[in-house]
């Protein structure tokens, strides 16, 4: 899992563990995202603001970064904090919002516990499958890696890449089917 997500969560757990390093690289990592996710927000006459709610965001989740669950997506939490400061910025400044505030673009996770819930569901239904099928859908299919890309960075052939996934999805709608039946009884 080498996605935004990952690499933040990391340095997020690695700080609140006392990594000061962590935390300083966490920190002008969370600052490039947030500014470009206030900037695709905000009006060109509030553009300059940008700066000043990334720093509110920063300090936010600096004082509220006890209250992060580590089993959650840190993004989502992020993109929370956020989202309410841009809300509180709209209203400090009777800004009428013509962008979609939930729209979180590819920078952030769903702010949403049913695709939490969903992911949560995928993962244990990729732990059942054999590890070679698992990786290769984890990268085909969640970090939207081609076949050929799949391929090259494992050393196997596409046509065993494709093979090990057909196989693997196969063995999940087996195990689906079953518990379908199951819930049925």
């Amino acid at each position: 899992m080498h996605s935004v997500e990952a690499r933040l969560k990391e340095l997020m757990l690695a700080s609140l563990a006392g990594d000061a390093q962590s935390y300083r690289v966490l920190l002008d990592e969370v600052a490039k995202l947030l500014r470009r996710y206030f900037l695709r927000r905000l009006a060109d006459a509030h553009r300059g603001d940008a700066d000043d709610l990334v720093q509110e965001t920063l300090l936010a989740l600096h004082t509220r970064r006890q209250t992060y669950e580590p089993d959650r997506p840190f993004t989502a939490w992020l993109h929370a904090i956020a989202r309410y400061k841009l809300i509180d910025h709209f209203r400090r400044n009777r800004i009428r919002a013509t962008v979609p505030l939930d729209d979180a673009q590819d920078l952030f996770a769903p702010d949403n516990s049913d695709a939490a819930a969903d992911r949560m569901d995928v993962d244990r239904l990729l732990q059942t499958i054999p590890e070679k099928s698992r990786d290769l859908i984890y990268r085909t299919k969640i970090e939207g890696q081609s076949i050929a890309e799949a391929a090259r960075s494992t050393g196997l052939s596409e046509s065993l890449v494709k093979v090990s996934i057909h196989r693997g999805l196969k063995a999940i709608a087996a195990k689906l089917r079953g518990q379908a039946a199951d819930d049925d009884k």
